[in-house]
């Protein structure tokens, strides 16, 4: 959930700090204060600034998230990486004219996850050598057909047809359809 801070707010106060906090974390003001053990009017009012809580008061507070006081105070609500990419905001990996790889995300720091939307015209292969490195991958089928090599295994995949294995067993990727296919996919660690 993406929680915007509002041009007139000011994170110097516990209360907008404390909302913020909780929004970010999907919480409830009445699930904050359950998990805490503390009145849902306790939350309420230290949201509204209208109480200052002390500092044991917070930090139980806290532990209902969890978060340590530390992290609650040096939390930077500011943006920091972009979240939301256009599909022009893609960036093409492949550089081959029957093929193309369109990576999310590629400028995200400590990315642990690497994501393409990938298309394979008619006749496209990842080719002859199999492909292999560390990992894991998955992917799932939009539109037209893919044969997918694993090991010894191998089958056409069609739309909403899905793979998922490790990316040390050599594999394969071809377009034997007449039809572009197009596949959103996977792999983590990042390989691209």
């Amino acid at each position: 959930m993406s929680v915007p801070l509002p041009a007139e707010t000011s994170t110097d106060d516990i209360g907008t700090r404390l909302k913020l906090v909780r929004q970010i974390f999907g919480l409830t003001q009445r699930e904050l204060a359950r998990r805490a053990g503390v009145t849902n009017g306790a939350i309420s009012l230290i949201e509204q600034n209208r109480v200052s809580p002390s500092i044991s008061s917070l930090k139980k507070i806290l532990d209902g998230i969890p978060l340590t006081l530390a992290d609650f105070f040096t939390l930077d609500f500011s943006p920091s990486d972009e979240v939301f990419f256009t599909a022009a905001e893609l960036t093409e990996i492949a550089y081959q004219p029957e093929m193309s790889m369109r990576l999310v995300g590629r400028k995200a720091k400590g990315r642990a996850l690497g994501m393409l939307r990938e298309t394979y015209q008619p006749g496209a292969d990842t080719g002859d050598t199999m492909l292999r490195h560390e990992g894991e991958e998955c992917g799932i089928i939009v539109s037209g057909s893919l044969t997918v090599t694993v090991g010894v295994q191998e089958r056409v995949l069609n739309p909403g047809d899905a793979y998922y294995f490790r990316s040390d067993i050599p594999h394969r990727f071809r377009n034997q359809g007449e039809e572009p296919c197009v596949l959103i996919s996977a792999n983590s660690p990042p390989t691209f």
